[in-house]
């Protein structure tokens, strides 16, 4: 296991996001179809050059509510297979990081990576965690904590 493992996740996470929301905006879409009502006239035929008579018809675009019906179901789908995935990959990250020798590294790989913060936000909550330190977190200092990690630990550690 490798960091690989830490940047697939969040990617993973963020194509969920995305698939939310495309599907949240094609079920707006199809509740704005639902109520609506198409119009057309029609003639009924004619005789030489002169129509005979036209016709209202009313109606629901039915063909395209059934489309963005089809498309929501596959997405949906799609949906539910990447949680799967994801709940998989979580158990994965958190082995991970449960084999990092530190404490303190652990604390904050479980913030940055799991929990999704922010570095700021990460360095608020370790301080919060460990208010008497002397030098106090800030983002710079948790994004090499970071950074030095993968720089020093080798790539698979659970292969020693």
């Amino acid at each position: 296991m490798d960091k690989g493992i830490l940047i697939e996740y969040a990617d993973m996470k963020e194509e969920i996001k995305d698939l939310r929301r495309r599907i949240e905006k094609i079920q707006k879409e199809l509740d704005k179809l639902h109520g609506q009502i198409v119009v057309d006239s029609v003639s009924c035929g004619k005789k030489g050059k002169k129509p005979l008579g036209t016709v209202k018809i009313t109606g629901r675009p039915v063909g395209v509510i059934s489309r963005k019906e089809q498309l929501l179901k596959k997405r949906t789908r799609r949906l539910e297979e990447l949680e799967e995935e994801l709940l998989e990959m979580t158990i994965q990250v958190e082995e991970y990081i449960e084999s990092i020798e530190k404490s303190e590294l652990r604390i904050i790989f479980r913030l940055y990576f799991l929990d999704d913060l922010s570095y700021p936000k990460v360095a608020d909550q370790m301080n919060k965690m460990f208010p008497k330190r002397r030098i106090r977190y800030t983002d710079e200092n948790i994004k090499k904590k970071i950074q030095r990690y993968f720089e020093n630990v080798p790539q698979c550690p659970d292969k020693k």
